[in-house]
């Protein structure tokens, strides 16, 4: 099912597009071969679930740190700056970004931005 309704939000796009993409690749990154990497958007917040290994709750307090990587990820290729990058970008745009376990494995980031479903009245129309 396809629910298109846009959601307009002030911020660096470029910015916001990697930090997208870079959520986006860890979901892929840790799902395992053939794997599943759901996503949804929905008025502002976007969910990002794959079903990999997930992280240990005692290393979620540190995942937004820069250079910080979990043991269990150090053997994969990266520098423990992207979530960080991702944490400042949305805070950037008033936002707010979570890492969850999921249910039956796997994690949850949650992405919420705030917006309006109508565009700003400086904002140009499409």
């Amino acid at each position: 099912m396809t629910d298109l309704a846009p959601w307009y939000v002030r911020a660096e796009p470029a910015a916001l597009e990697r930090a997208l993409v870079n959520v986006l690749d860890n979901a892929v990154k840790f799902s395992p071969p053939r794997g599943t990497v759901e996503v949804s958007l929905m008025r502002g917040e976007s969910t990002v679930r794959d079903h990999g290994p997930g992280i240990c709750p005692d290393e979620l307090p540190h995942v937004f740190d820069r250079f910080w990587r979990s043991p269990s990820a150090r053997s994969l290729p990266g520098s423990g700056l992207g979530l960080s990058i991702v944490a400042r970008t949305v805070h950037h745009a008033g936002g707010t970004i979570a890492l969850t376990p999921a249910q039956g494995g796997g994690t949850v980031a949650t992405l919420r931005l705030p917006g309006a479903p109508t565009p700003p009245p400086d904002a140009p129309h499409s």
